[in-house]
């Protein structure tokens, strides 16, 4: 399992990574830059948290919980950034107006979400944060996470190459939650995150194809 898992890990990571630099080199306004910068920060943050656990599968002596405690923080605070991203893609994507209760509420709910990741309460350091302040953390993150979805489905019956984004981003978090909840007590529930790193891949890949699609025409 370790390989198999750790494969996955790397494999996902590089393409993230290398997605994003070919969607920033390739830009050719904001929007696109804000696609790439997406990818990029969706790809380096998972590095902090995948890359310590993948050296904790083959690395002897050493402890890697602090870091894989961090590396969790790490994670929380770029995933919530690459969801305010989505959503001022969604702004210049369609040419949206922006609407400053709307944008007030989603910097707002990133804020509070990035604030309670930073409280001890979390014990990142020894990677045993209680199952209630694992619910408290994520429900800002969860209610972001419904804007985007509601957002993108407004307009996934104008078009096409959008329209399976809140899918993918509603699929994610319901495979994320029972992780975020329940893995401390189930363990087995970790491998929910699979098919929750599937969906960002193929997120990347709506952005790269939004991208160099234009780029032949």
């Amino acid at each position: 399992m370790k390989y198999g898992e750790s494969t996955f890990d790397v494999l996902y990571l590089l393409f993230a990574v290398i997605s994003g630099i070919i969607l920033l080199v390739k830009a050719r306004n904001r929007n696109e830059r804000l696609m790439g910068l997406a990818a990029l920060i969706l790809g380096s943050g998972d590095a902090f948290h995948l890359v310590p656990r993948v050296l904790n599968y083959f690395v002897t002596g050493t402890d890697f919980t602090s870091a894989l405690g961090i590396g969790k923080l790490v994670t929380s605070i770029t995933m919530t950034v690459f969801y305010v991203l989505m959503y001022y893609i969604y702004l210049g994507y369609w040419h949206e107006k922006n609407d400053k209760r709307l944008s007030l509420c989603a910097w707002l709910l990133a804020g509070i979400r990035v604030l309670l990741c930073l409280l001890p309460q979390n014990g990142w350091l020894s990677n045993e944060a209680s199952a209630t302040w694992g619910i408290v953390r994520n429900v800002p993150f969860v209610l972001l996470g419904a804007l985007i979805i509601v957002l993108y489905f407004r307009k996934s019956v104008e078009d096409t190459r959008f329209k399976r984004v809140w899918l993918l981003v509603l699929l994610s978090f319901l495979f994320y939650i029972p992780v975020a909840v329940g893995a401390g007590y189930v363990p087995m529930l970790g491998m929910l995150m699979l098919p929750k790193t599937v969906c960002y891949i193929l997120l990347i890949v709506l952005l790269l194809k939004a991208v160099l699609k234009d780029e032949a025409r």
